[in-house]
């Protein structure tokens, strides 16, 4: 008895000793790739904003914007646009300071594949000057579609309160032509742009 007792606390303490080592092994990899992560996704989203106001030089959080975003959260929320949100919002600044527009971050939890998050730039008179999707995991070949320039080109240029997605071919001035195949991403993508379209016209002070 005592011999097994012994042998129990013995697998007991390497055991400990491996899960010890084990934690701190992650804990070190941790820390040593955290900062090159967030400087990738940092660098990852400038070029998105920049895409998509390629006016502007720099990108800065609109200040009280992350209050002002938990405060409407549910008035978005409930607009109709589905499981649509914004996560961010940011002033656009050229090369001499001067603000040129806004670069709101929304998203839909509606897509095809689960949520698409997008950036969407504004001027100042609060024109749509282009749509970055900066995550997706739709279908190649159907959702997926919604990066190439042909889709998201045709939020280029509108200015209104929302859009709508028709599968006539024949879009108006408020409305996306859907992406063939994939209407569930189009809708998704259209009302994530409605979400910041709402924000912009009726939050961003």
């Amino acid at each position: 008895m005592a011999a097994s007792k012994s042998g129990f606390m013995k697998d007991a303490l390497i055991l400990f000793a491996i899960t010890l080592v084990s934690g701190l092994c992650l804990g070190v990899v941790y820390d040593v790739t955290k900062a090159p992560i967030e400087a990738a996704t940092i660098a990852a989203n400038n070029a998105t904003y920049k895409q998509v106001l390629p006016e502007a030089e720099s990108f800065d959080d609109v200040e009280g914007s992350t209050e002002k975003i938990a405060e409407t959260a549910d008035e978005i929320a409930n607009l109709g646009f589905g499981g649509v949100a914004i996560e961010s919002v940011l002033e656009a600044k050229d090369a001499s300071g001067e603000v040129v527009g806004h670069v709101i971050n929304s998203l839909s939890n509606d897509s095809y594949g689960g949520a698409v998050k997008l950036s969407i730039g504004f001027d100042a008179d609060g024109t749509i000057t282009g749509v970055g999707i900066r995550e997706t995991s739709d279908t190649p070949g159907l959702g997926l579609k919604a990066k190439d320039d042909d889709y998201r080109n045709q939020y280029v240029g509108k200015n209104c309160e929302s859009l709508s997605v028709t599968k006539s071919g024949s879009a108006s001035d408020t409305e996306i032509n859907a992406i063939s195949g994939a209407t569930i991403t189009s809708n998704a993508t259209t009302n994530a742009v409605n979400a910041a379209l709402y924000y912009l016209h009726n939050c961003l002070n």
